[in-house]
């Protein structure tokens, strides 16, 4: 919003040499970093109240879980305030609208996702948390349910992704490299030149729209069954968005991709605002979320967070580098499906289920195996950064 009036009175300011007193809000640096801070901000000045107003209203964890090994782990935990996403998604919302330029599609297409993500993660944390008063027992959403909501908006996103950078020369749809299906080590240039590489894969709209669904869901389901020690998702999701400015700083400008040879996406240098106040509102929930936590983000955050980086991996054209970003997200993932997986194979063959790991996700199988919270918490956050190093640096290895 703040862009738009400046764009508006850009004249008027010149004429009245005003201008460079505001000039600094056209560069796209600046009002990223202007929306970190904004969003840390919002999240610490306002956190205590936020806390207040869930406690009053009861809106805690019950401490209750399914899993024998974690009842200790969770009774610890035991009416924390939940929903602390809504701080989250709040902040990266707000400091967006006022310091992104909200007329590019992709910007609210980026912000569409958000609100979507964080009504269906709200959903489910308050199904959950009223669960005993309507007699029902701790449940909330149920998997297919949210499944068919984070299928939804993947699919919308890509949709209207593939539309946003569909090209047209003489009246014919050509292909456009926004488009590409940008493989790791891959030329998206022919070196020195404005050319399209050979051997590019571009994806039809089908295979566009498959890609995104599976990306923004994977991810969004990624983040949100990590989501379970004091600053562990909030942490590993401040450190990719910090990765994510970089990569959309380089699609959105065409010197920067042509220079690194990735993929070249007008506008989506806007996508960096979204991930400043992504950065910004991580780092600031992190000041109520570290250890001992006074509120935890419930799906109203996590799964917000993981459909905001799935959705600008796509936008950037950067989903493999992305995902090897969120490595420790997708392994997550990946042991709760191989406990599952192995539990069920084994019960059927053998009539005994085994498992792989004490338990599923597997922070809590570090934790189990003698691993401090907070060591376990550090270690991962620090294995995140290193992955983003090696992530951030194949991008020059092409």
């Amino acid at each position: 919003m703040i862009y738009i009036l400046l764009d508006m009175l850009r004249g008027w300011l010149v004429d009245h040499k005003l201008y460079a007193f505001f000039r600094v809000f056209d560069e796209i640096q600046f009002r990223t970093l202007m929306a970190a801070g904004l969003s840390f901000a919002i999240v610490v000045f306002f956190g205590k109240r936020v806390i207040r107003m869930l406690i009053r209203l009861k809106i805690g964890d019950a401490g209750e879980t399914d899993a024998a090994l974690l009842r200790e782990h969770a009774a610890t935990k035991a009416n924390v305030p939940t929903m602390g996403g809504i701080l989250i998604c709040g902040a990266i919302f707000i400091s967006t609208f006022l310091l992104a330029d909200i007329r590019v599609n992709i910007v609210y297409l980026g912000l569409f996702t958000l609100v979507w993500m964080a009504v269906v993660g709200g959903a489910d944390d308050y199904l959950k948390l009223t669960a005993a008063t309507r007699g029902t027992g701790r449940q909330g959403l149920y998997s297919w349910e949210k499944l068919v909501f984070q299928l939804g908006i993947g699919l919308i996103v890509g949709f209207f992704a593939y539309r946003y950078g569909v090209q047209v020369e003489d009246g014919a749809q050509v292909d456009s490299i926004s488009h590409v299906l940008n493989l790791p080590f891959q030329r998206t240039y022919e070196p020195g030149t404005k050319f399209a590489a050979d051997g590019l894969i571009y994806l039809g709209l089908p295979a566009f729209m498959i890609l995104s669904m599976l990306v923004v869901a994977g991810l969004s389901n990624a983040v949100n069954m990590t989501d379970g020690m004091d600053g562990l998702a909030a942490g590993i999701s401040g450190i990719v968005s910090f990765a994510l400015i970089l990569l959309s700083l380089v699609a959105g400008q065409l010197s920067s991709a042509q220079y690194l040879y990735v993929p070249y996406v007008p506008m989506a240098d806007e996508l960096a605002v979204i991930s400043g106040a992504m950065f910004g509102a991580c780092l600031g929930f992190l000041w109520w979320n570290c250890k001992p936590a006074q509120i935890f983000m419930g799906d109203t955050g996590s799964l917000a967070l993981g459909g905001m980086i799935g959705y600008i991996a796509i936008i950037t054209r950067q989903e493999f580098v992305v995902l090897l970003m969120c490595g420790v997200f997708i392994f997550e993932i990946l042991s709760v499906v191989m406990q599952v997986g192995w539990f069920k194979y084994t019960r059927i063959k053998t009539g005994t289920g085994r498992r792989i790991f004490r338990i599923a996700p597997y922070h809590h199988h570090l934790h189990q195996g003698g691993w401090a919270e907070n060591q376990v918490v550090a270690r991962l956050w620090l294995i995140s950064i290193l992955l983003v190093v090696v992530a951030m640096a194949s991008l020059k290895l092409r």
